[in-house]
């Protein structure tokens, strides 16, 4: 009989799990993947709201406001813990693209960013000991295909309501790759978390043993 594989080693070398400002599953996975330890625990802020008090920021510099509220808001509480808070802005050309509210909406958006470029900014902001410490944006470049009413009513109906959870109304790791043109950036980037300049972020913060 073999025996099962041993369990990895984690390189984290904090004193309780990396705390993720986020419910997102797919930030948490990105890292867990990384082997890091991670608890989640959403922010409650309103982006709505921390957006118009913005007062009309470029978008990579909304992005990176978004971040630092969620990450604050949730280092308040966790004294001691290494916080993660991200977000990420859609820039088309200028115009923001949000979550679509439902499938109308996501054809709207698809519409729109049909045979166009678009930008993605990922923000980051790391808080360590109840303060925000390290903050920082990559961003990614789009191209989606052109696309007819058919092809995009195709995808919604075989993609169904999950396209409401991304900006963009798609989803790149699974169906919403069959979108896209060109892809230029980051993979971890594009789903939401630039995660190698974290990581440096981390290791040079001593928390990661390699």
């Amino acid at each position: 009989m073999t025996a099962p594989p041993a369990p990895a080693l984690s390189p984290w070398r904090g004193s309780a799990p990396l705390l993720l400002a986020s419910a997102s599953a797919t930030r948490r996975a990105l890292l867990e993947a990384a082997g890091l330890p991670v608890e989640t625990r959403a922010s409650g802020i309103d982006e709505r709201a921390v957006e118009a008090a913005c007062g009309g920021l470029p978008p990579a510099d909304l992005a990176l406001a978004l971040a630092e509220a969620k990450c604050a808001a949730v280092a308040r509480d966790a004294p001691g813990r290494a916080v993660v808070g991200a977000d990420q802005v859609l820039d088309l050309d200028g115009t923001l693209l949000h979550k679509p509210a439902d499938l109308g909406a996501a054809r709207a958006h698809l519409a729109a960013l049909q045979g166009r470029s678009h930008a993605l900014h990922s923000a980051v902001a790391l808080a360590l000991d109840g303060a925000v410490a390290e903050r920082f944006v990559v961003s990614a470049r789009l191209t989606l295909r052109p696309l007819d009413g058919a092809a995009i009513d195709a995808y919604l109906a075989a993609a169904g309501p999950a396209v409401a959870a991304s900006v963009g109304a798609y989803q790149l790791e699974g169906l919403g790759i069959h979108l896209f043109e060109r892809i230029e950036g980051d993979h971890a980037t594009i789903l939401g978390l630039p995660l190698l300049p974290l990581l440096a972020r981390l290791r040079a913060r001593g928390l990661l043993s390699f």
